[in-house]
């Protein structure tokens, strides 16, 4: 099979072009195909075919869009301008959520189908290849679905007459639907061939995004409530879920590494060779761009990280402010900055005992006010809570393609071993299986980076849990949250599976939307409480259980008279 990059024309275009496939596709329209044998027994053209899935993994953006790194501001890590309330406060008449989903379900199943009926000269290895490759996408998107909505439909085949019953169907158990995306995993992971590469489709990537699924089920099922989830807890299922996310971590944990430095798994210009890196989106100058570094580069005010996110890194010894050796101020003193020889406020000192990747994410100058530039001759930045984000920056980028919309070209990971450590840590701790070899063998090897002591299964509560989850549960959940921090969109999706979306309740959690100390300056020119930057003054976003579902867009329920609303959605 020819090897592939995460190929950008995809991205760039929403039809299909097949410009090195067989002189019959070039007599067609390029936004066209023949589904028929000469196509499906092509592997070039069922490549061709496969490749529109990589619209689906969105890394940095595409143009000036946003994508699920830094974008996400649904959560207790960011504040500010990019406040954002609940995805929804009443049900909509439609939803892209909903219909885009169904859109990518389709074309797997219709990809399907015409490998079985029409790929009839294809040898048997290759087919299942790209049969895998369909059930990974069509399980994929069920699970997103199934996160988002819960009860659905399970169709999985290509439905030929519109009037078909399934497309009138009631709803099922959204457990149903998870134990029937098991098996496309499964499959996928069974036939995908193993393929050495960061850029397409392979056993790693599959075994990857297993990994992330089961855990995300697992969890949820163990910690789902019937009075806010509709239904209760269920362990068997749970652990099934778990033991498949450590079965898959398994799988691939011992092909790659981590890289020495954490930040060039987020700014480098291309992420071939990283060992660390599993699945990447890459980008090209000139040709396929993004605008993550300029949103946060730029005179754009940045969605800062929030103080309750910063005050979860830990000291250096290991230990929270409470506890630790180390002086615990969050102060920031008035310094000289060299970048433009004024006197901003400065958190060098206080960054210089915290874990590393704080110093990583954020920089030590506060920007607010009148702004402060990452480098001289670079525009003046703010940040809502007056922590700028530097995390994604390359400040060896030339300024008319760093600082310019749909100019970046840095590449975002996917999937890459960090998370992997992370959700084994996590599954095993889950099922009460976890060694002190294991931590060892993951989340220790991601705190040594960080310049943090290592842990075992016996750790000491900390005394700043308030999950009510065990000691060692909550610290591998804290290792989660800053070693990806603000990536992937995965801080959400992970309260929603321990059942914790109530901390996103800011009259509760007052937290979530303060910024930095900025005490040592008299003169400051922005909205306070006490001695933090208050990034979201006013703004107030309450707890509601139906949050935990998105609604059935109204309209669906009009079409399907079968279908019903998630209960507590119901007007």
């Amino acid at each position: 099979m020819k090897k592939r990059t995460f190929i950008y024309s995809m991205m760039l275009l929403g039809t299909l072009s097949f410009s090195s496939c067989t002189d019959m596709l070039d007599k067609e329209p390029l936004d066209k195909f023949t589904d028929g044998p000469l196509f499906w027994n092509n592997p070039a053209s069922v490549e061709g075919y496969a490749g529109t899935f990589y619209n689906l993994f969105k890394g940095y953006g595409n143009g000036g869009g946003s994508g699920d790194f830094y974008f996400k501001f649904l959560s207790d890590d960011q504040v500010g301008s990019g406040f954002e309330n609940w995805k929804f406060s009443n049900v909509p008449a439609s939803s892209g959520d909903w219909s885009s989903t169904w859109d990518e379900i389709r074309r797997a199943n219709a990809m399907l189908h015409s490998l079985e009926t029409q790929a009839t000269d294809m040898d048997e290895e290759t087919k299942n290849h790209w049969k895998g490759v369909a059930r990974l996408m069509r399980g994929w998107q069920y699970w997103d679905l199934v996160r988002k909505f819960g009860d659905c439909t399970w169709i999985d085949h290509a439905i030929m007459d519109e009037t078909d019953p399934l497309l009138f169907a009631a709803r099922e158990d959204r457990d149903e639907i998870m134990d029937k995306v098991l098996e496309d995993l499964n499959f996928a992971c069974t036939n995908i061939k193993e393929i050495n590469s960061q850029t397409t489709w392979s056993r790693n990537l599959a075994h990857a995004m297993k990994s992330n699924i089961c855990l995300w089920e697992g969890t949820f099922r163990k910690y789902r409530t019937q009075a806010e989830n509709g239904k209760a807890p269920d362990l068997q299922g749970a652990n099934k879920f778990l033991e498949a996310c450590a079965e898959a971590c398994e799988q691939i944990m011992s092909k790659y590494s981590l890289c020495d430095n954490y930040q060039s798994i987020y700014n480098s210009e291309t992420l071939a060779g990283n060992p660390e890196i599993i699945f990447y989106k890459e980008y090209k100058k000139d040709v396929f761009e993004h605008s993550l570094i300029d949103y946060t580069c730029t005179t754009t005010e940045m969605s800062g990280m929030s103080k309750d996110a910063f005050d979860s890194y830990l000291f250096l010894d290991g230990k929270t402010k409470e506890h630790t050796i180390y002086p615990n101020t969050d102060v920031a003193v008035k310094k000289k900055s060299a970048a433009d020889n004024k006197d901003h406020l400065n958190i060098k000192d206080v960054l210089s005992v915290r874990d590393k990747r704080l110093a990583l994410t954020i920089d030590s100058v506060l920007c607010y006010g009148d702004g402060w530039p990452r480098i001289a001759g670079g525009q003046p930045m703010t940040s809502s809570s007056g922590y700028g984000i530097c995390k994604y920056d390359n400040v060896a980028i030339d300024p008319n393609y760093r600082q310019q919309t749909s100019s970046n070209y840095t590449s975002a990971p996917l999937y890459w071993l960090a998370v992997i450590y992370l959700n084994y840590a996590e599954a095993k701790a889950e099922l009460g299986t976890i060694t002190n070899d294991d931590l060892e063998n993951t989340i220790n090897k991601l705190k040594k980076r960080a310049g943090l002591p290592p842990i075992t299964k016996d750790v000491a509560d900390a005394g700043d849990n308030d999950m009510g989850v065990s000691p060692l549960i909550w610290e591998i959940r804290r290792e989660r949250r800053c070693e990806l921090m603000f990536d992937n969109d995965f801080r959400y999706w992970d309260l929603i599976r321990w059942h914790q979306l109530d901390k996103l309740d800011n009259s509760v959690n007052p937290d979530i939307l303060l910024g930095a100390n900025v005490s040592n300056d008299p003169d400051i020119n922005h909205d306070k409480s006490g001695d933090y930057i208050d990034g979201s003054t006013g703004r107030i976003r309450a707890f509601e259980a139906k949050h935990y579902l998105y609604p059935i867009p109204s309209g669906q329920l009009t079409l399907n008279s079968n279908m019903s609303q998630n209960p507590l959605w119901v007007e």
